[in-house]
Order: C-alpha cells, then sequence, then structure tokens
C-alpha cells in the first residue's frame, strides 16, 4: 500500500523500491528546486513522517533536474519577529527530524548544492555527481546571518578556520574540492549517480536490520549534541538581522 504522505508534500516526489530504499526527491512544480517557504514546511514536517515508516530501510535524498538546490525566490515577508516565527520554529525541527531518522541516509548531489546543502552534506553516505558544487548562497552573500544549522554543519565537516571562510566569503566549490575536504565521499557522472546511490543501499541493507538502524543511531548522536548547542539561538540572531534589515530598507525608502 502507499503511505498517504507520499502524495502529502507538493515539493517532494517519493519512490519506494521492494528492498525498503525510498528515493526523496524535492522538486518545484516537477522540475529543479526554486526554494521557497512551501519547501521549508514540507521537509520539515516530511521528515518526520519518513522516520515514523519502518517499511523505508534506507532514504535516498536528491534533487531534480540538473541541480540540487540552486535558486531561490523566498515568498514571505521577514518585517517582524512574528514573520521570523515560522522560519525559527521551522528551522529547529527541520534538522531534528533529519537526524532522528533511523535508517541510513545517502545523500546523492545531482548538481549545484547552494542552498540547504547541508541536507546531503549531512548524510551518512555523500555522493556528488561531477557538476555539482558547494556554496552557502542564502546567508551571508545574501545579508542574512548564517544561522540555521550551516554556521555548525560546514565549521564541522571542513574545520573551523576552513568552515568560517567558506560561510563569510561565499566560497563555491567544485565537486573535485569537495571530495578532497571530505565533504563528499565520493564523485561519479551524472548518469550514474542513482544507480551508485542504490548500488550503496543495497550494500548497507546485507546486514541485519537492527544493525542497521542502531549504526544510523551511534552516528548521528554527536551531529544532535551539537546542534542542541547552537542551533535555536543561531536562528535566532538570524532572525534578529533579518528584522533589522527589513526595517533599514522600508525606512530608506521612505
Amino acid at each position: 500500500m502507499r503511505p498517504a504522505y507520499f502524495d502529502k508534500y507538493p515539493t517532494i516526489a517519493f519512490e519506494r523500491d521492494d528492498n525498503g530504499i525510498l528515493v526523496m526527491r524535492l522538486h518545484s512544480n516537477g522540475g529543479p528546486v526554486v526554494y521557497q517557504s512551501q519547501h521549508h514546511a514540507d521537509w520539515t514536517d516530511a521528515f518526520y513522517d519518513i522516520g515514523r515508516d519502518r517499511d523505508n530501510r534506507l532514504v535516498i535524498i536528491t534533487g531534480t533536474g540538473d541541480a540540487f538546490i540552486n535558486q531561490i525566490n523566498w515568498d514571505k515577508p521577514m518585517d517582524t519577529p512574528s514573520d521570523f516565527e515560522t522560519v525559527h520554529s521551522e528551522g529547529k525541527r527541520l534538522l531534528r527530524n533529519l537526524l532522528d531518522l533511523e535508517m541510513p541516509v545517502i545523500g546523492a548531489v545531482n548538481g549545484p548544492a547552494t542552498i540547504h546543502a547541508e541536507l546531503a552534506v549531512l548524510s551518512d553516505v555523500t555522493l556528488a555527481s561531477s557538476t555539482a558544487t558547494f556554496q552557502d548562497f542564502p546567508h551571508f552573500p545574501y545579508y542574512t546571518v548564517p544561522g540555521d544549522g550551516v554556521h555548525i554543519v560546514w565549521t564541522e565537516l571542513l574545520g573551523s578556520n576552513r568552515g568560517r571562510y567558506f560561510l563569510i566569503t561565499g566560497q563555491t566549490l567544485n565537486a573535485q574540492e569537495a571530495l578532497a575536504l571530505g565533504v563528499v565521499n565520493e564523485v561519479v557522472e551524472p548518469g550514474q549517480l542513482l544507480p551508485r546511490a542504490k548500488e550503496l543501499a543495497l550494500q548497507i541493507l546485507q546486514k541485519p536490520p537492527l544493525t542497521v538502524r542502531y549504526t544510523r543511531t551511534c552516528f548521528t548522536m554527536r551531529w544532535k549534541r551539537l546542534l542542541e548547542d547552537g542551533l535555536g539561538y543561531g536562528l535566532a540572531v538570524e532572525g534578529l538581522a533579518a528584522v533589522d534589515l527589513a526595517i533599514k530598507m522600508k525606512q530608506a525608502q521612505k
């Protein structure tokens, strides 16, 4: 039987095979993601639904077409603290729900990942197409504090100095640079990305089910502690700066 949540989220396409491998494909109207508030809301709740479904034995997260997430058209005002509260609330649950998944996660980065790349690089295994790039575009380069967890994820993955440089300069890493720095585990040609992800998934699922689930649980323990320490506060100061900028822009227009 097809789970009801498979048809619940307009920005996600789900496909699950007989082995319990769930492919979660992010999109906008069937094409590459153009990031909006609907995506943020959908992804937050979808990770919760995926985690409750024990028929999901492994999750592959990927994008659509030639991009993972590379465009943004934010559609909600950020003029008051109340405006930001939805982002603050969802932002905490988004990464918590992702890390609460008790089945292994493979990130399959099919192209540029310049927005919410952490959804892929927090995976247990991260594969990248040779066309992939990595950047944190929508924060500091976009006049926003990188406080929604990326300040933790990238300084952990790249090291403190490289991570801060990456975030504050808007640096872009190509696939081979990401591989050399340990951000991704393999780089493959675009047509081999999902086949390789499924090959690794089948390899992982050869082990006993509880061994697989509990290994994932061990892997996420440290990430949960790191994010618990700084995620809520980071989102709060991100919101303060965003509201301040919005007020100043309105004043300048008068």
